[in-house]
């Protein structure tokens, strides 16, 4: 019996050592495969969330940049139309309407070119042939964009549009166009990436536009030429026919070690392709950290229950898509803030003129497609007295008269969009509420800034005029709003007001 029960005993024990053997080498082989597998769902979430940033941030830039040649070309349109109907006579005339036009409309580098190839600016006159390929053609038919390098290193994006039989001083007239430098572009688009994402500007043949790093492949470098040695051929000759083609498209590539993720998408009629880069390894490195120390606390939790493992997995799971998330909203604010400070006046806090051309643009859009029709107002805004206030003051003393102007339009037109367009001038869009009720908000800052007037407190011009079914874009409605503010400027000026 002794020897019965101790067999028993040894087998009991045997049993319970194997068995325990069996279920630690189970769970170890468990932990060591839910370590792997957690391991590579970090790193296919962490290359869904690259994509879809990138991607993302890719798309977006490539639309600012479309938007801002839209809108000059928009502004160019305005300013042919104003030089059409300027009735000019001699060449003074003619540089003093393309200095005022060109300031009005915040047009750079401003130009006329006749059928001879001469070019005319605000400043001078010079033979344009041989600097501008769009003049190879004897007569300009449709808008043109292209790139063009003068005075040495300075990048130039060049936008033309035809000038439909114009004639000054006897002259035809074929084009006029507009050079902005591709430095303030890359300004425009700038983000604080916090050492994780880059972005660059490129020609179709892999040139570097923007001046500005992406990542390892420096501003002077060719993308097509310093990403070969580090893809497959196979992604090498798509990389290639992608910027050819004007296709978007990303990769992976390896770089000293490092994995980047690159996405790239065309900027329509350019011929441009704007690249964003991140170094995944740096997010990568982030949720690996979490990983590992909940790895130590699995194989702690080994010693309980398997049912403390597939909690865990449970909790790291939820771990990973509450960071990714985060991430994402981080990046979404980032954008926003952005936004938020290239539209905003500095000095008042209203939106500025950057912000009237998107605003202006996107009403443009809405009547051209029938969707606005009335039931819009324009005002424009011009404070009295301000070049004596800072003569005689100080500019500091200007300032605090712009704001309380600012101040005073806010107030009676608290239901309109307020923008500041020049150092003196405001434009107020009112629909709505604020159309509703503009007849009753225009008497009522009229009859203040009268009372101002001898008060010696700021003195307002307003000028404003509605939506017509004759109006073709926003700027006809505020052209006559401009008129009759100049106009009350004058009646002001007969009331005691200050002119300049």
């Amino acid at each position: 019996m002794t020897n019965g029960k101790e067999r028993v005993n040894k087998g009991f024990v045997s049993t319970a050592v194997i068995g325990s053997a069996l279920v630690m080498v189970i769970l170890i082989v468990i932990t060591v495969w839910a370590s792997r597998k957690t391991v590579s769902t970090t790193d296919e979430a962490v290359a869904a969330v690259s994509s879809f940033y990138l991607e993302a941030m890719a798309d977006y830039r490539a639309r600012t940049v479309n938007n801002l040649i839209n809108n000059n070309f928009d502004h160019m349109e305005v300013a042919l139309n104003v030089i059409k109907d300027s009735n000019i006579s001699s060449q003074e005339e003619l540089r003093n309407t393309l200095g005022n036009t060109k300031k009005l409309l915040s047009l750079n580098r401003f130009a006329l070119v006749d059928d001879d190839n001469v070019v005319y600016t605000q400043y001078t006159t010079y033979m344009g042939g041989s600097r501008y390929d769009f003049l190879s053609s004897d007569k300009l038919s449709e808008r043109v964009v292209s790139t063009i390098n003068l005075y040495g290193s300075s990048k130039l994006l060049c936008l033309a549009i035809p000038t439909d039989g114009l004639v000054i001083m006897g002259k035809p007239f074929k084009a006029c166009f507009i050079l902005i430098d591709i430095k303030d572009i890359s300004n425009l688009l700038l983000l604080e990436d916090h050492g994780t994402t880059y972005f660059a500007l490129y020609t179709k043949t892999g040139g570097n536009l923007s001046d500005t790093d992406l990542g390892p492949i420096k501003a002077g470098n060719n993308i097509l030429d310093k990403t070969k040695d580090h893809i497959s051929p196979a992604a090498w000759e798509k990389l290639l026919a992608d910027f050819e083609e004007g296709k978007e498209g990303n990769l992976t590539l390896m770089w000293d070690g490092i994995q980047e993720t690159l996405c790239y998408a065309p900027v329509p009629n350019t011929g441009w392709m704007m690249a964003i880069l991140i170094h995944e390894n740096l997010i990568h490195e982030q949720f690996r950290e979490m990983s590992e120390s909940n790895h130590l606390v699995s194989r702690i939790l080994i010693i309980v229950t398997l049912v403390s493992m597939g909690a865990f997995s449970s909790v790291l799971l939820l771990q990973l898509r509450r960071a990714s998330r985060a991430r994402l909203e981080s990046e979404m604010e980032n954008s926003r803030l952005f936004k938020n400070m290239a539209n905003s006046d500095s000095l008042t806090g209203v939106r500025n003129k950057h912000a009237y051309s998107e605003y202006e643009s996107k009403l443009n859009e809405k009547i051209r497609s029938g969707e606005l029709k009335d039931g819009i107002a324009v005002l424009v805004c011009d404070i009295n007295g301000l070049k004596i206030v800072n003569d005689t003051q100080g500019h500091a003393a200007g300032d605090r008269l712009i704001k309380d102007a600012c101040d005073l339009i806010c107030e009676h037109f608290s239901h309109g969009a307020v923008f500041r367009i020049g150092g003196d001038e405001f434009v107020v869009i009112l629909q709505d509420r604020g159309y509703e009720k503009m007849d009753d908000s225009l008497a009522a800052i009229n009859r203040e800034v009268e009372e101002n007037i001898e008060k010696g407190k700021v003195v307002v011009a307003v000028g404003h005029s509605v939506l017509t079914e004759e109006d073709e874009q926003i700027h006809d409605v505020f052209e006559r709003a401009d008129s009759l503010m100049y106009k009350r400027k004058q009646e002001l000026k007969a009331m005691g007001a200050k002119s300049r």
